[in-house]
């Protein structure tokens, strides 16, 4: 069963925030001593001693659109604010389907992408299967930054040398010349550069994840001239609202100042 811990009802809304992200936890945050509304911030569960936002969580899985429309039905939610990571994709359509059977509105809050500027030698992939095809002929010291949970997608990858970095330990099929650092960001431009030159690497792999957080290993690579490999956002549904702000979160809610 999820763990959850729930604060007092009462507030004429419930907002249900599903996070995992930066901007859900700013959302939470801007929410927390807001009278009229009750906060709820649902995280999947994939890290093992994740920070929790303030006011109600829940971790763990709902078991797919029927599980997620009873919740939100049966906990009295009267907003959905999908805040997943851009690469989180079943959620998002998990929760446009529950909204159409619900009748619960949705607003996404997803950051933006990222864009290459001047200098930058960008090559992108429309999957980590696209990616690990097209990694040997880019180099053969890589900087994977795309997560553990897709770590098995270059496992047969036997020539390349790869360094891991990752929140909690990976798990399942890794490739044999390996090299795992757990770490959490945010991570500053100095130590990324450090980091590439430290370890040699000749190539960066990444998903378009967006945010601050982990961009500087992106300038970090532009100013070392090593190419980086992107993969690029999964789609996201159709017909669901988004923005980047939380501010036009807080006034969607009519919560703003």
């Amino acid at each position: 069963m999820p763990a959850e811990r729930s604060p007092g009802r009462g507030p004429a809304r419930h907002v249900l925030i599903l996070g995992g992200t930066t901007e859900a936890r700013r959302l939470a945050e801007a929410l927390e001593h807001h009278p009229s509304c009750q906060v709820t911030t649902s995280l999947a569960g994939r890290v093992a001693a994740p920070l929790l936002p303030p006011g109600g969580t829940r971790v763990g899985g709902f078991g797919g659109v029927a599980g997620l429309a009873g919740w939100i039905v049966g906990s009295g939610v009267t907003h959905v604010v999908d805040a997943t990571h851009p690469f989180a994709e079943r959620i998002s359509f998990n929760a446009a389907e529950a909204e159409a059977l619900t009748g619960v509105p949705t607003l996404a809050l997803r950051r933006p992408g990222w864009t290459p500027g001047p200098g930058d030698d960008w090559r992108f992939a429309g999957s980590l299967e696209e990616a690990a095809a097209a990694l040997p002929g880019l180099g053969g010291r890589a900087f994977l930054t795309t997560g553990r949970m897709g770590l098995h997608t270059f496992a047969h990858l036997t020539d390349t040398w790869f360094l891991v970095r990752s929140v909690d330990p990976p798990e399942g099929p890794v490739p044999p010349r390996l090299e795992v650092l757990l770490a959490r960001g945010p991570f500053a431009l100095a130590d990324e550069r450090e980091l590439l030159a430290r370890h040699r690497i000749d190539v960066l792999v990444t998903k378009d994840s967006g945010g601050s957080a982990t961009a500087p290993k992106l300038a970090a690579a532009r100013e070392a001239r090593i190419p980086v490999l992107v993969v690029r956002r999964p789609a996201v549904p159709a017909g669901v609202p988004e923005t980047d702000s939380v501010e036009v979160v807080l006034d969607w809610l009519g919560t703003g100042s």
